[in-house]
């Protein structure tokens, strides 16, 4: 298992790099310096989460747990939920489409995702082998 989260790891962190370069080029032109705001939390987010999927992937191989695998589990989600509804509402904002602000409220099931995550790699360490 602890591959697979290393994995998934290296390929957020790609698209963390694309989305970032998308954001900063091509999006900035587009649309209002809000949206690009909005956007580039998405991939910050995303980026800083590349670095504990990564870490439960190593502390995996060391210390198997499915406390471990259920946090990588929530710092996925959290990614997904998190930073895909931001991007979403960027672009939504871009495209100047009333109605969908509901997007927004996805944000912070991603944040408690993360929160989630974060208490399960802590909680982790107490877990005996």
């Amino acid at each position: 298992m602890h591959k697979g989260f290393l994995k998934i790891a290296a390929i957020t962190g790609i698209l963390s790099v694309v989305l970032g370069a998308f954001a900063a080029h091509a999006l900035k032109g587009l649309v209002s310096d809000h949206s690009v705001t909005t956007f580039e939390t998405g991939v910050r987010y995303q980026f800083y989460h590349v670095f504990a999927l990564m870490a439960v992937g190593i502390f995996y191989k060391e210390f198997p747990s499915g406390i471990l695998i259920w946090a990588g589990r929530f710092f996925l989600l959290g990614i997904l939920l998190f930073s895909g509804s931001l991007y979403t509402l960027a672009i939504v904002q871009a495209s100047v489409k009333p109605g969908y602000n509901w997007i927004g409220a996805i944000t912070p099931f991603g944040g408690i995702c993360f929160i989630a995550g974060w208490l399960l790699l802590f909680l982790s360490f107490f877990r005996k082998n």
